[in-house]
């Protein structure tokens, strides 16, 4: 179904009308395939790298294309239509690039042409075995050493994990809590860095996540970001920029997953009818449908916010926490209306009802999201 947008500039319409041609040629033919073999889909990113789409809210002067939030996020929806793991390596990709852009310097930034470019592929490691949603109690150390840190510790979830060509390090250089925390960014080829065998998930199989265990990895110390401490402050900027990311990629999942059970409706005939034709089946798309639209525009909100240079945070987990149980409502919804033959892998729905559960946890859990929305209420915001 065509969705109506508002966009704010003809390059933005030029850029939408692109991803969706890309996204139809490079994405939607190959998503099962690939996720049947879970096979990472590197020169699909190449590709949407090279089209200019992996560097669009950055600016121009470091290969990027100075575009709106919502303008990305409306990019991120189309390519999260047409293949989930392909949208959320982008979201992720682009969370990556963030330290450097953000709190790098001068000498650093001269990367980024090729990480927004495409040619390299970054990963956020964040995440440890003990520790998720308490960032803050992360135990991964660099220690001073000379012109390096050495850093020890183990790394977990982390997306790209042994695909990646860097990685941003969030490591504790000081005393326990947000304050001893630091970010380092390392290349892949760093001695002592080591992807782990990949996780078997759920769902989003192209997309290789795994453990990364550093074995006093050292890391020169031109690479610290930010300067010591700044490491925490870091993380979680780039998380609200990260959260309005998997929103986007909810919304994208959950229109391809209403579109799919709205045509397989329409042609599926039962007592002389379709199936789209009795109220019970209708209504629930309906409901899919006003919660998608609700969503998209939750999301548009928080972005156009965090574009005016206005406070975000909250408005981007509001956005998160909606857009992905809406998600996971609507995939499920979705398998519901081709019944049986929404459980098999003939039609993409199941797949789409796998992927949803991910967003409910990635960049953030919604029970934190919903810790920060009611921490805000507590204060009066």
């Amino acid at each position: 179904m065509t969705v109506d947008r508002i966009l704010p500039t003809d390059e933005a319409h030029d850029l939408l009308d692109l991803a969706t041609e890309l996204a139809d040629r490079e994405l939607a033919p190959k998503a099962a395939g690939f996720e049947e073999r879970a096979e990472f889909p590197r020169e699909v990113l190449r590709t949407l790298g090279r089209a200019g789409l992996l560097g669009l809210p950055y600016p121009e002067e470091h290969g990027g294309a100075a575009q709106p939030y919502e303008v990305y996020l409306q990019v991120l929806e189309i390519l999260a239509s047409r293949w989930l793991a392909v949208a959320e390596a982008v979201s992720v990709h682009t969370l990556s690039c963030y330290p450097v852009a953000q709190f790098g310097t001068d000498e650093q930034r001269k990367l980024l042409p090729d990480m927004i470019g495409g040619e390299l592929l970054g990963a956020y490691c964040l995440s440890e075995p003990q520790g998720g949603s308490d960032a803050a109690a992360l135990t991964t150390k660099a220690v001073r050493d000379g012109d390096a840190y050495v850093v020890s510790g183990t790394k977990a979830w982390i997306t790209h994990a042994r695909v990646a060509d860097f990685y941003n390090i969030f490591c504790r250089t000081g005393g326990p809590g947000p304050k001893g925390i630091s970010c380092l960014l390392a290349d892949r080829a760093t001695p002592g860095i080591h992807p782990q065998a990949a996780e078997r998930t759920m769902g989003l199989h192209s997309s290789p996540v795994a453990q990364i265990a550093f074995d006093d990895a050292r890391v020169p110390v031109d690479r610290l970001i930010g300067g010591e401490g700044t490491g925490f402050t870091i993380a979680m900027s780039a998380l609200d920029s990260g959260r309005l990311g998997i929103a986007a990629c909810a919304v994208g999942l959950a229109q391809a997953a209403l579109d799919y059970a709205v045509g397989y409706a329409k042609e599926r005939q039962q007592f002389g009818r379709a199936i789209i034709d009795f109220q019970g089946l209708g209504f629930s798309l309906a409901d899919a449908a006003t919660q998608i639209s609700a969503a998209r525009a939750l999301t548009l909100a928080a972005a156009r916010l965090r574009d005016a240079g206005r406070p975000y945070s909250i408005e981007a987990a509001k956005a998160k926490l909606f857009a992905t149980d809406m998600a996971m409502r609507v995939t499920t919804d979705a398998v519901q209306v081709l019944g049986g033959a929404g459980y098999v892998t003939d039609h993409p729905v199941e797949r789409y009802m796998r992927e949803a559960k991910v967003l409910q946890i990635v960049e953030g859990t919604n029970q934190i999201q919903r810790l920060v929305i009611s921490r805000a209420l507590a204060k009066g915001h």
